[in-house]
Parts: structure tokens; C-alpha cells; sequence
């Protein structure tokens, strides 16, 4: 496969304005989050190819955000962000949206043709309603389609119970790059243990029922 087989695995870390639906959601990093109030304070990005072989690391920028929004941040978010250093890079940068817009579609540019790349990622369909508002002309480079982690793991969760048990375990950094990395895990974790198995589990019917099988 070329390069309309890529894959761009992306992840931001929101700044979620204090109410009880969006703290709540904030636990899992998307839910919930209100794209009329909440902003992107990070952003990261990795392409693979179809294999999820990593092919080029993106930018991992971390976006200024004024003092009103990060002091009005949930509970949840003012621990995690304050722990990580995030909350404090972010009062320190200088990188405002409108860059890191135009980075990261400088990168996407170098190594993806228009309208082929899939977003992937942890509940990427929270990330895409925020880039679809925020990055309209980054969002216009990607294909309409995403892969979304989240719906995989549910899946294997009710279908395969006994290979979900040893899906990797996140460490919950709560920062972008390192999310990403462990998406990319864990697909790799469902592509060899739970795709690759009902392949296999497809040709042995195939044969049992006297079709002609190419390994």
C-alpha cells in the first residue's frame, strides 16, 4: 500500500469550563466537552501506514489559552493539567491556534495526499467536532472517515472478553503524544490478537467446507 493507506493518529488535550456534565466527561478525555466553551490546550499528531508502522511524529504543540479559561478548568482538569506541567506550559506559550493550525496541515501536507487519511484515536469523533470548529482547513485535508479506538475496545470488550483482558493499559498521562503512542498500542493489540484471529478463524471454515485457500 502507498500513501492513500495512511493513518493519522491525532490527539488533544481539552481545557473544560467547570460544570458537572463536562468534568464528568473530562475523565475520559472527550465526552461531553462543550466546543462553544472548551478549548484545545494541546495537540499532537502521528501518520502510520496501514499496519500502524509509525512513519513521521508530527508536531506536539501546546496552545495559549487565556488566564479566564484555564482558571475556570474542572476540578478534574486543574489536578491532572496542574500535575502534568500542562497547565503552566500553557500559560507560558506563545503558540496561538491559528499556528498550529497551519503546522500541523504543513505536516499532513508532506506526507498525505488530500482526502485520503482517516482521523484514528481514543473517541476521535469528540476530536473531529472540535477540529471541524477550530481547524476547519486542517479537517478539509483528512478523509470524511474515522477510526475510532473506542469502538474497537467496546467490541472487544463484549465479544472477545477473554482477549481483552490483556488489551495494554494506558497509563493515563493525560498528555497528547503519550495518548497517542498508547492508541497505537492498543490497535496494534486488536489487529494481532483479534482481527488476525478471525481471519484465521475464516480460512479454517473455508477449508472444513473444501474451498481452496492461498496463505
Amino acid at each position: 500500500p502507498g500513501i492513500h493507506a495512511r493513518i493519522i493518529i491525532l490527539l488533544f488535550t481539552f481545557g473544560s469550563s467547570n460544570s458537572a456534565t463536562n468534568e464528568m466527561g473530562s475523565l475520559d478525555g472527550m465526552t461531553g466537552l462543550d466546543i462553544e466553551k472548551d478549548q484545545i490546550i494541546e495537540m499532537a499528531c502521528i501518520i502510520t501506514d496501514s499496519d500502524l508502522n509509525i512513519l513521521a511524529e508530527g508536531p506536539n504543540l501546546i496552545i495559549k489559552q487565556p488566564d479566564e479559561l484555564l482558571d475556570g478548568m474542572s476540578l478534574w482538569c486543574k489536578q491532572h493539567h496542574g500535575k502534568s506541567g500542562l497547565t503552566q506550559a500553557v500559560r507560558d506559550s506563545k503558540i496561538k491556534l491559528e499556528q498550529a493550525e497551519y503546522e500541523f496541515l504543513s505536516f499532513v501536507r508532506q506526507h498525505t495526499p488530500p482526502g485520503k487519511c482517516p482521523l484514528a484515536g481514543n473517541s476521535v469523533h469528540a476530536d473531529k467536532r472540535f477540529l471541524d470548529k477550530y481547524m476547519p482547513q486542517f479537517m478539509h485535508h483528512l478523509h470524511y472517515r474515522i477510526i475510532d479506538v473506542s469502538t474497537l475496545k467496546e467490541l472487544s470488550r463484549r465479544w472477545f472478553p477473554d482477549e481483552d483482558k490483556s488489551v495494554p493499559q494506558k497509563k493515563a498521562s493525560h498528555r497528547a503524544l503519550d495518548d497517542i503512542r498508547e492508541s497505537i498500542k492498543e490497535l496494534q493489540y486488536y489487529r494481532a490478537n483479534i482481527f488476525k484471529a478471525s481471519t484465521d478463524e475464516k480460512k479454517r471454515k473455508m477449508v472444513e467446507n473444501g474451498a481452496s485457500v492461498q496463505i
